[in-house]
């Protein structure tokens, strides 16, 4: 089961007189990631990089900001992906000390200070949920309604035309029995329209 975080988390390494500053965080995508690498850049002006790596499906990336490349951004991904983490930023900002640390230095200073953060990180399981639109005749939108609450759905929309339009969002292990208990109540008088699949901690 895929995981994200409770809340954000730092580390600080200090290697070779570089200084290394480590967050894991959770984030819903690319868009909020490079806000908060914005907001890193604009408390640290005086860092000579700001790594970062998101783990986030479709819209995953590894940022080495300068440093040689596959020595940070990538070496972090791959972290984050042990951990089983889904819509993960970390960041790490790097205050050069003026000692070189070589490609394999760099390696380990970005990948520990990662790891050192998710060593404190309280991970929340992910649970999959889903919308689903049916359309009901008036005479079962009560039992419909019912049926929502006992298996924990919530009501994103109802529309009375013809007939009552619904659609909702529950738990994704939660559809399949729903659909099961008001197909055989209704008697075949619902007509299931969509379902859409997504995620939250």
């Amino acid at each position: 089961m895929p995981l994200s975080l409770a809340s954000p988390v730092h580390s600080e390494l200090v290697i070779k007189k570089s200084r290394f500053i480590g967050c894991v965080q959770a984030v819903a995508d690319r868009a909020e990631a490079q806000q908060v690498v914005a907001r890193l850049w604009a408390e640290h002006p005086t860092a000579t990089h700001v790594c970062w790596a998101l783990l986030a499906g479709g819209q995953s990336a590894a940022v080495d900001d300068g440093e040689p490349s596959g020595t940070a951004g990538r070496p972090m991904l791959e972290v984050l992906r042990r951990q089983d983490l889904e819509g993960v930023l970390a960041t790490v900002v790097r205050y050069f000390g003026g000692v070189q640390l070589g490609a394999g230095g760099l390696v380990r200073a970005y990948t520990d200070s990662v790891a050192q953060a998710l060593l404190k990180a309280e991970k929340v399981p992910i649970t999959r949920h889903c919308t689903a639109s049916c359309r009901v005749p008036y005479a079962l939108e009560g039992l419909l309604r019912r049926e929502l609450d006992a298996h924990g759905a919530q009501l994103l929309d109802v529309a009375h035309g013809d007939d009552v339009s619904v659609t909702f969002s529950l738990p994704d292990s939660a559809l399949a029995p729903l659909r099961t208990r008001l197909n055989d109540a209704a008697h075949g008088r619902i007509a299931w329209t969509t379902e859409e699949a997504h995620g939250e901690p």
